[in-house]
């Protein structure tokens, strides 16, 4: 299959913003330059299109297998390829867990042929219960790019110290949800004025602060390597900011909601606002937001959380944790003042060079791995962007800045709506 780009934008860290053609034989790139004469099967033209390497996100939760009337490989992939990522990891918060080179290997294998490419994140523990260590070699071996027991929070010290101790043999990365569920253990949103006012159970900062310290102090102690994602407040990025200065090899990412929402937009008991960790105050949420253009965050990771309908259309209290997200990442990026350029360098080299995995070229000769977006788009996010199997998300009817047309991966090609 031949595909042809034309006048295209390539950003880069050397951008070249003059418009070029692209030609792309078999999944692979064969030829750039202006006013390419050849036959394609597709040929793809819009106004301000532009190319960067694919993208990629680090905590997503395609529910396969186990909860597949939430989301599957199949449907999770689109919703990927929708909103400009050509890689994605998944958390192992599956039925069963992802805590075995089996359940690796089943991930591996159903998603070859998938416009996506998926990398399983191994549990660190047994069932993601957070008591015994999971087979994290085998697990390695057979396809494991990271490890973490995803959305639930490891708690204990000594299971963590040891993870710590286990991965730094095998040079891997441990992903830690920072949650310390013995404080606030029933809270519901940020505790704060309008946690008060709401009538619901707040969760204090320190919840997530505190594990932040205990982890990064094992990993002095360790010198192995940690990654937060989730990252919530002011006080977590002042504790991270120091463990850099100080040499650890300590990284972290935020969520796009925490950078569109905060605590006071829960007024409406939206059930879609309802995450782990909890919309924080509108300075956090800008403190966030200045920490990506500073640099101490590295990249903004999805947590893309598919619920089913029933999970999330009842009483606040009843409702399911996170939101679907992967299709407006983007958007909500550049709505929220994140430069473009700055975007891509966080979602191609940042996050790749944390998880050991080779930067894809834009070369004569190399294998497709593209994103096709325009950065300066503005759109009503709606239902007809939407490409996961759940529509738990609290965009629809928000408008958003910079908007992804599709991606090319190799030989596989998802486009959506060049229009």
């Amino acid at each position: 299959m031949k595909v042809l780009l034309k006048d295209v934008i390539i950003s880069s860290s050397s951008p070249n913003t003059k418009p070029t053609d692209i030609l792309i034989d078999n999944g692979v790139i064969v030829q750039i330059e202006k006013n390419i004469n050849s036959s394609a099967d597709t040929i793809i033209q819009h106004k301000n299109l532009h190319v960067s390497v694919g993208w990629m996100d680090c905590f997503a939760n395609f529910c396969d297998p186990g909860n597949e009337h939430k989301e599957t490989l199949e449907t999770g992939s689109k919703a990927a390829a929708a909103g400009g990522y050509t890689e994605v990891m998944l958390i192992p918060n599956t039925n069963p867990p992802v805590h075995n080179k089996s359940q690796v290997e089943y991930i591996v294998q159903r998603s070859k042929n998938l416009p996506v490419t998926i990398h399983p994140i191994g549990a660190i523990t047994k069932n993601a219960e957070g008591k015994d260590l999971g087979e994290m070699y085998d697990m390695r071996n057979s396809g494991a790019i990271a490890f973490s027991d995803g959305i639930s929070s490891l708690q204990s010290s000594g299971i963590m110290l040891k993870a710590l101790e286990y991965i730094k043999a095998i040079d891997g990365t441990i992903i830690q949800l920072p949650d310390d569920k013995n404080i606030a253990t029933n809270g519901l949103m940020n505790e704060g004025i309008f946690s008060i006012q709401l009538g619901l159970p707040g969760k204090p900062a320190i919840s997530e602060e505190i594990l932040i310290a205990r982890d990064i102090e094992l990993v002095k102690y360790t010198g192995s390597k940690i990654h937060f994602t989730g990252i919530s407040t002011k006080r977590s990025l002042e504790i991270i900011s120091k463990a850099k200065k100080d040499g650890l090899q300590v990284s972290c990412s935020v969520t796009p909601y925490h950078l569109f929402f905060n605590d006071e937009d829960m007024k409406e008991y939206d059930t879609n606002l309802k995450v782990n960790p909890p919309l924080r105050t509108k300075d956090d949420m800008l403190a966030l937001r200045k920490a990506i253009k500073s640099g101490i965050i590295d990249f903004i990771a999805s947590h893309h959380q598919p619920q089913h309908w029933d999970d999330k259309t009842c009483e606040f209290e009843y409702a399911k944790y996170g939101m679907t997200g992967l299709e407006s990442v983007f958007g909500v990026a550049g709505i929220c003042g994140i430069d473009s350029n700055d975007f891509i360098n966080m979602q191609t080299e940042n996050i790749r060079k944390i998880f050991n995995i080779n930067l894809p070229q834009i070369a004569p000769g190399a294998k497709a791995n593209l994103t096709l977006f325009d950065p300066a788009a503005e759109y009503i996010f709606n239902e007809k962007n939407i490409y996961s199997r759940s529509r738990n998300t609290p965009y629809i009817g928000k408008k958003l800045k910079g908007k992804s047309f599709g991606i090319i991966n190799g030989d596989r090609l998802f486009l959506n709506e060049i229009n």
